[in-house]
């Protein structure tokens, strides 16, 4: 069988590489982004003749947005086996100039947005006995890091409670729900929000010595998605290159 994944926040940066990461691994992939025009440029590229590959215009605040992506994936595959909640956005600001509009702003996509995909799609998955979601949370959310905002980071440390959470409603209907947890990546938006000399900071304070490759992200996202992963749920792995050990 060939399962159907989605992917929010695909059209550039980590949702992009996880996209492509389980769609040359073999799966269908839906990618669904707030940008229309990149991320249906990008599936076009993965599959011009959307055999394989499809992009979807989607809002994460919405929730009538995920159940409309629900129903289309049913429509034109059969349905839906795997939910990447990857969609996200961080304004950098100092902790005690985040405005109540700009702290609404972040948790209305960040958190809001994981919790209603939850909800839809983990319906979904229940009713036929198969799912993987996996939540993309944040070193921010568990050590209380601002270097990409506060609102940011306590958006994240939702993110972590809302896996075990959903984890646990859907324990023993065949679906899992796991977050990985990166730190600073090597990708273009960490050198868009982070200044160039907090950068170097934090480069300094990195165990391992470097940004984290995104890659491995997307192996990992693949990994959790693994017919043989049932027995993993309610987990965060970390993979920040050392900064958070516990």
């Amino acid at each position: 069988m060939q399962r159907v994944a989605l992917v929010t926040g695909a059209a550039r940066g980590l949702g992009e590489v996880i996209a492509r990461r389980l769609h040359a691994a073999g799966l269908r992939v839906a990618l669904a982004d707030l940008n229309e025009e990149a991320v249906q440029r990008l599936a076009d590229e993965l599959d011009a003749e959307g055999r394989t590959a499809v992009g979807l215009k989607l809002d994460a605040r919405e929730k009538a947005d995920f159940e409309r992506a629900c129903d289309l994936l049913a429509e034109r595959w059969g349905g839906s086996d795997i939910l990447v909640n990857n969609a996200g956005m961080s304004k950098v600001a100092a902790l005690m100039d985040i405005s109540p509009e700009d702290f609404d702003a972040s948790m209305a996509v960040n958190l809001r947005g994981t919790f209603v995909a939850c909800q839809v799609f983990g319906a979904h998955f229940a009713a036929r006995g198969f799912g993987r979601i996996v939540n993309i949370a944040s070193l921010a959310g568990q050590n209380g890091g601002t270097a990409t905002g506060g609102h940011y980071a306590a958006a994240k440390g939702g993110v972590a409670t809302l896996t075990k959470v959903f984890a646990r409603e859907l324990s023993g209907q065949g679906v899992t729900v796991n977050a990985i947890s990166p730190g600073p990546l090597d990708l273009p938006v960490v050198y868009e929000s982070v200044a160039p000399e907090r950068l170097e900071q934090i480069l300094k304070t990195i165990p391992a010595g470097r940004l984290g490759d995104p890659t491995f992200i997307a192996d990992s996202v693949l990994l959790l998605c693994a017919e043989n992963a049932g027995s993993v749920t309610g987990a965060c792995w970390d993979i920040n290159g050392g900064l958070f050990m516990r």
